[in-house]
């Protein structure tokens, strides 16, 4: 084992497994992972040499503040570079980024500014636009600012042309017939792409793109869509061509859903062990269909991009994934298609009526829930939510001592699992829950988001 002197000696040098348990078709099909590294992504890589190529032209000096908009993973590989440096660092970062992304952000020391991921590119809330006129106006206030502009910075790709090419063909030895990529700044595409035209000029370059992004078209049609659609994979896809892009060397590209990339990051880590997030789910999508596709035996080669940890709330939350229509629930073709957290498959988060206050708050917390079921044996007996729990222990802290069944609601409303979708809006419309029953057994609630979500989830279907 190598011992090092600072963290950012760490970056680099990632190990490349065989996948074993996927259909690659005639393919030998690696994986290099990149969720090794220090700040736990491929974006380290040119966190760094962005960051110390600056440094070296004088652009950076110390003292500076650095600036930069990011879908997360080149913001957490700023602030472990910026960290170790000294720096003063503050991202722009679009909202529909992980929460753990941003709460390591924060841990880590960054500013952080949260804005809209509905707009595109031009808007001044778009997240490359504000974080740009963010840079000049701190400029303006006389501050010492770097704005790394990772979109149009050519040190970008040349870390990949100096580190991860080289990296790539040496651990192969030199026996590679495609590499399979996502793009989000172009950086990764652009510096292997050189690397390889001067190397193995053969090499097929092949691009995973999330459905809604425009660079698939782009590839198939040498025409840049006017308008792209949204998509929840993080970190790739992209709305426009970045000015440090060069494609010229990739010939195909594989468009895959939000569901695809998702169903893949978990297969991946159910079958080999590797745990990466929404991205590399799009990337071994497509290196499997690529694989699949070959008549004849060839050695691929994609990503883990990041790490899974990033994505729990996400990836491996089976209530986000169905909420949004990744995944399916059950198909009863009644109200029980409607409960979260249905009673039968233990999902259900309840508290007993004489348990303590206290208990119902932490399982609250825990699960990120707002009321729960409150049980006594396999009768419920009453809810429980935040507001009740705060008026019981308001004026008077100890009383988080005090049974459940001292602040619960009582008056409750049950509807039997076979009444219609119509019937849930009088309920709603009392500011109620619904408590979903099958004769006298308790089977769930149904809220108005879960009715939201349950509609949204079959429109997506549609």
């Amino acid at each position: 084992m190598n011992r090092y002197d600072s963290v950012l000696e760490m970056i680099g040098n990632t190990p490349i497994v065989r996948v074993q348990h996927l259909d690659t078709g005639p393919c030998e099909l690696y994986l290099k992972l990149e969720s090794t590294n220090p700040g736990g992504s491929i974006k380290d890589r040119i966190a760094l040499h962005m960051i110390e190529a600056a440094e070296k032209r004088g652009e950076l000096k110390p003292g500076a503040t650095i600036v930069e908009g990011t879908a997360g993973n080149t913001g957490l590989g700023l602030a472990l570079v910026a960290q170790a440096k000294g720096y003063r660092l503050v991202l722009v970062i679009p909202d529909k980024m992980s929460r753990e992304k941003i709460s390591t952000l924060k841990a880590m020391g960054a500013e952080v500014i949260i804005t809209r991921s509905d707009v595109g590119k031009g808007h001044p809330e778009y997240y490359q636009d504000l974080a740009q006129s963010t840079a000049d106006e701190m400029a303006a206030q006389g501050h010492s600012v770097y704005f790394i502009n990772q979109f149009a910075n050519p040190d970008n790709p040349e870390a990949h042309e100096l580190t991860t090419g080289p990296e790539m063909w040496s651990q192969m030895d030199e026996d590679l017939d495609a590499v399979v990529i996502g793009v989000g700044s172009s950086g990764t595409i652009t510096g292997l792409s050189r690397y390889f035209a001067k190397v193995a000029p053969n090499l097929e370059l092949v691009l995973a793109d999330p459905e809604g992004s425009i660079l698939a078209d782009y590839i198939a049609t040498g025409v840049v869509p006017k308008d792209a659609g949204g998509w929840l994979v993080e970190g790739i896809g992209e709305d426009f061509l970045p000015s440090i892009s060069d494609f010229s060397r990739v010939k195909k590209a594989y468009a895959i859903s939000d569901r695809d990339s998702f169903h893949m990051a978990r297969e991946l880590l159910e079958n080999e062990g590797l745990m990466g997030g929404s991205s590399t789910g799009t990337l071994v999508a497509a290196a499997v269909r690529y694989c699949q596709e070959q008549t004849e035996p060839k050695r691929v080669l994609s990503l883990v991009c990041d790490t899974g940890n990033r994505y729990l709330s996400k990836v491996y939350n089976s209530y986000w994934l169905r909420e949004h229509g990744l995944i399916d629930g059950s198909n009863f073709g009644d109200l029980r298609d409607l409960i979260a957290r249905p009673m039968a498959s233990r999902d259900a988060v309840v508290v007993g009526a004489e348990e303590t206050l206290a208990n119902a708050y932490k399982r609250m917390m825990l699960y990120d829930i707002s009321q729960l079921p409150v049980m006594d044996g396999e009768r419920i007996v009453g809810l429980i939510d935040e507001s009740d729990i705060l008026l019981a222990v308001y004026e008077d802290e100890s009383r988080f001592g005090r049974a459940v069944s001292s602040a619960m609601v009582t008056d409750l409303e049950f509807i039997d699992y076979r009444a219609t979708m119509d019937e849930l809006l009088p309920i709603f419309n009392r500011d109620h829950v619904a408590i979903v029953m099958d004769e006298g057994k308790f089977l769930g609630l149904i809220t108005r988001i879960d009715l939201l979500n349950f509609l949204r989830a079959r429109a997506n279907r549609d």
